[in-house]
């Protein structure tokens, strides 16, 4: 007969062998995977950042101390205050939070419904998959910064309509991926057999069909956060994207990096080196996915 305290030993030595499972996994991928683990590492202070933003920003990111504008970087301010006397790593540590904001909804948004649209398309075939490819097509032909200039400038500034802005663009990225690889999996037999089976459509495209191709689907998201934090950042510049005085890296460059490139370097430097970091971190990350999840690029 077994006792309350063998079904606990058992149950805190499966505990500690997930423990070893997951440290072992880790401890893999950063040994296959050196540059994807320091982007991975590069990914995760940055969200540790966002979310613990209140606690790590010693002032208010919003508040003008117009006695202390453009100081330089000193023990009371680290990285110096910008052209209204808001301490810039205060405005660093929150512009975090809008980066990730819209990167991760732009990117999650766009990827799902190019999936959607993907998989729809090649399982139907026929007109349905000619028109939507010519429709794809029209969307591609215009550069990610010229589509998202174009919806704003429709829209008006502001978070939401970035959002949209930048997701519009990645649909038909995400949606010729995932429509390759779902066209060899339509023709695999147990597509047929769900068919026969007299399955519905919608069920063999959730169940059958969009579970596999979920490694492309999760590098382009990946690839995606980063494209969404650099067209976040270009619109903002450009005054098309987050207003004031909401922190965001892109707003902080805009009127800084020529105005006060002499006087006051630190403006336009600290929110170009966060951009580049978070980019860089982003991209190869989403790398070494590639190399995980692609059997081609994993057996060599």
């Amino acid at each position: 007969m077994v006792t309350t305290s063998e079904i606990q030993v058992e149950s805190e030595t499966e505990e500690l062998l997930d423990k070893k499972s997951v440290f072992s996994h880790l401890k893999t991928f950063w040994r296959q995977q050196p540059l994807g683990a320091i982007g991975g590492v590069i990914v995760l202070l940055m969200i540790a950042m966002a979310i613990f933003a209140p606690f790590l920003a010693p002032y208010d990111p919003e508040l003008n101390a117009f006695e202390f504008m453009l100081a330089p970087p000193d023990w009371q301010f680290l990285l110096g205050t910008d052209q209204f006397g808001r301490d810039m790593l205060s405005r660093l540590i929150f512009g975090a939070r809008t980066a990730l904001f819209v990167g991760f909804t732009a990117a999650f948004i766009g990827a799902f419904t190019g999936l959607v649209l993907g998989v729809g398309s090649a399982y139907f075939g026929g007109k349905i998959d000619i028109i939507f490819q010519r429709v794809m097509d029209v969307f591609m032909a215009f550069p990610l910064i010229i589509m998202a200039l174009a919806v704003v400038a429709v829209l008006g500034p502001g978070i939401e309509n970035v959002i949209i802005a930048i997701t519009i663009p990645f649909i038909p990225q995400c949606a010729r991926v995932v429509r390759s690889t779902a066209l060899s999996i339509r023709e695999i037999p147990y597509i047929d057999a769900a068919r026969a089976l007299g399955y519905s459509n919608i069920r063999i495209i959730l169940r059958h069909m969009a579970p596999n191709v979920m490694a492309p689907f999760l590098i382009m998201l990946t690839a995606f956060v980063g494209q969404a934090i650099l067209l976040e950042a270009s619109l903002s510049y450009l005054g098309l994207g987050v207003q004031e005085p909401t922190p965001a890296w892109g707003l902080m460059l805009q009127g800084s990096a020529e105005e006060y490139v002499e006087s006051a370097p630190w403006v336009a430097i600290w929110p170009g080196i966060a951009i580049s970091l978070a980019v860089f971190g982003f991209n190869l990350f989403g790398d070494a996915i590639r190399d995980m999840l692609d059997p081609r690029l994993r057996s060599q």
